[in-house]
């Protein structure tokens, strides 16, 4: 008789790896790259990547990082999910936004995505939506105790509010049997209008209609905290999760003193955020704000069961581009796949098109089946927080949860969400952060496919109707994109004022081993600014001045290796100079030759992590290109 061993060691026949001899490896692969990093634990520092609030990502991670307890799924801090069971019974819910403003036409794209995947609805209504008398006629056929219904009415949420319970009074069902969320959100209105002068009379009416559902519909909630006016006016996930805790908690004092208990009023919130392509940082935000609500409502002294967090992610508008809307198609399933595994209880996908106007039939269709693959092909439901236990992630959500921990004390500090609406507080500090990571972007730190990374100058433009405005005034609504789209607009109106685009000749040097990777990075810049590049091998300074005039371009960069830099760059420069160029590039850093260079006539050089909005804007500008 064979006794099993107790456990099973799968390199039991390799030798035990210390973080040290990885550390010495490490130390190699950095002097190849003629970086000379200090031993040990400052060459692992070498690899690690600067987030946005303080937050610091190493390259390994191991048990010995230690991280807080994130417990059991269904049970407090709430790190592994809101219910012991998670989406693996059926799946999350799957939450498709109606914008049309025509009432038939609503109805007939609820009933689509109903039949088609689709779990609930949420719908716009008032200001730029669908009129509030017109809900009765776009739910006319849907089984209001089947699909649940969230609203989302700007000023007009007790008018809207009204109006669906009167249907379901009307319907005779059971006031039991009503689901979704009324979304009365004062606080995020007043971030998006600027407007708080409404604020005290709309508390109150929120406060009424809480208690009402608490009262008459224990299925309904009354109230969206919603973190995308934050996230949209450029907020950090830590700034985003700061705003909402303050949000939530404000509710919580006024639904309190209306006289509700507080395990009741937890009861009546519902929190609304943005899932980014970054996976990993999603997946770490959505854990840290069930466990930061948690603790918010432990220190009010809820019950454990009150203080789990009801979550609706909705894929990011941020994100979204207008060139090569296609790509938005991967993003929003990473950022889908990302709101699954960290555990969201509702997920929206935003269509591809969203960011050019109002979505067309075969976006939504996308949109809703890229819910439909994840749970039903990809099978992402059937494990609980599949994250957990990463130590990774769990290290990600302890430190984003320490940022925004710090962040909502300081509001706090500042007398509240309100107070630090009304003083500015938090539009100056969102606007600080955006402005940095609007650095990153134009200096390509943080790339963006298919506008500052592969552009694709010679697709032919996506169009959709421009959608009614939503209003604004109070915080401002920022794009990744919108640097670069500016320089593309230009590009467009030149394109179409003169019939070609402003161009650019890439004069490469010698073979195409020395100057294709140069040429290819130029390429891809110029592109990116909406200036076509036309690839011309030099092999002398005259072959030089001859491509320059064949090509139509006033500007030129040349393209090559250091080596043939040293041997050719002076005198090709001096020749396309002569020849007439407006602005001359070079595509490497300068070095010790730069002088050199300069004055042979090199205006500008281009390299990873030069500023390249600026480079573009002001190429565009010498160019005469408006």
């Amino acid at each position: 008789m064979t006794v099993q061993p107790e456990g099973l060691s799968l390199a039991a026949e390799f030798p035990e790896a210390s973080r040290e001899q990885w550390q010495h490896l490490v130390e190699g692969v950095l002097r190849k790259t003629g970086v000379t990093p200090a031993p040990g634990t400052s060459a692992e520092e070498e690899l690690a990547t600067e987030l946005q609030d303080g937050v610091r990502t190493r390259p390994l991670y191991t048990a010995d990082d230690p991280a807080p307890d994130a417990g059991y799924p269904g049970f407090p801090p709430f790190v592994r999910g809101g219910r012991p069971e998670g989406a693996a019974v059926s799946g999350w819910d799957v939450r498709q936004f109606h914008e049309h403003t025509g009432a038939r036409q609503a109805a007939e794209a609820v009933l689509t995505d109903l039949e088609n995947g689709v779990t609930s609805l949420w719908l716009p209504l008032g200001g730029a939506g669908l009129p509030v008398e017109a809900l009765p006629e776009v739910l006319r056929e849907v089984y209001l105790d089947l699909a649940p219904v969230v609203l989302d009415a700007g000023a007009e949420f007790a008018e809207a509010a009204d109006a669906l319970l009167g249907l379901y009074e009307d319907r005779g069902m059971p006031p039991s049997s009503a689901l979704g969320n009324l979304g009365a959100d004062p606080l995020g209105l007043a971030a998006r209008t600027g407007r708080p002068d409404a604020l005290t009379g709309q508390l109150a009416t929120a406060a009424e209609l809480a208690a009402r559902c608490h009262r008459d519909h224990p299925g309904l909630r009354a109230i969206t905290v919603d973190a995308l006016p934050y996230h949209g006016a450029g907020a950090s996930p830590a700034q985003e999760l700061g705003c909402s805790l303050a949000t939530g908690v404000a509710y919580l004092r006024v639904l309190t003193a209306a006289g509700m208990p507080l395990d009741a009023a937890c009861g009546q919130l519902e929190f609304r955020y943005a899932a980014t392509a970054d996976q990993f940082l999603t997946i770490a935000t959505l854990r840290a704000a069930r466990r930061l609500w948690s603790r918010v409502t432990q220190a009010c002294g809820a019950a454990p069961a009150a203080r789990a967090q009801l979550q609706h992610a909705v894929t990011s508008p941020v994100m979204m581009t207008r060139r090569d809307p296609w790509v938005n198609m991967l993003r929003t399933t990473v950022a889908t796949l990302a709101a699954g595994l960290g555990g969201a209880d509702s997920v929206t996908v935003l269509p591809f098109d969203n960011a050019l106007g109002m979505p067309d039939d075969f976006a939504r269709r996308v949109a809703r089946n890229t819910q439909s693959v994840l749970i039903e092909e990809s099978h992402l439901a059937r494990v609980i927080d599949p994250a957990g236990g990463s130590w990774y992630v769990e290290q990600l959500t302890d430190q984003l949860s320490r940022a925004a921990w710090s962040w909502f004390q300081e509001i706090e500090r500042a007398g509240g969400q309100r107070s630090a609406l009304e003083t500015g507080l938090v539009a100056d500090r969102l606007a600080a952060g955006w402005e940095r990571r609007a650095a990153d972007i134009a200096h390509r730190r943080e790339p963006i496919t298919g506008v500052s990374e592969f552009p694709h100058l010679a697709e032919e433009a996506v169009s959709r109707p421009e959608r009614p405005a939503a209003p604004g005034g109070g915080l401002p609504r920022v794009s990744r994109d919108e640097a670069f789209e500016a320089l593309r607009a230009r590009s467009d109106a030149y394109l179409a004022a003169n019939g070609s685009r402003p161009r650019v000749l890439l004069a490469a040097l010698g073979p195409a081993a020395a100057h294709t990777a140069r040429a290819t990075f130029a390429a891809n810049l110029f592109q990116a600014g909406g200036i076509e590049p036309v690839h011309a091998p030099v092999t002398d300074p005259a072959a030089a001045a001859e491509a320059l005039h064949g090509s139509g371009a006033a500007m030129a960069c040349l393209c090559s290796s250091d080596q043939l830099y040293a041997e050719q760059a002076e005198a090709v420069a001096v020749s396309l100079k002569a020849a007439g160029v407006r602005r001359l590039f070079l595509a490497g850093r300068p070095g010790e030759r730069e002088e050199t260079y300069r004055g042979a006539g090199v205006d500008t050089f281009l390299f990873a992590g030069c500023d390249a909005v600026a480079i573009l804007s002001s190429a565009l500008d010498d160019m005469g290109v408006a």
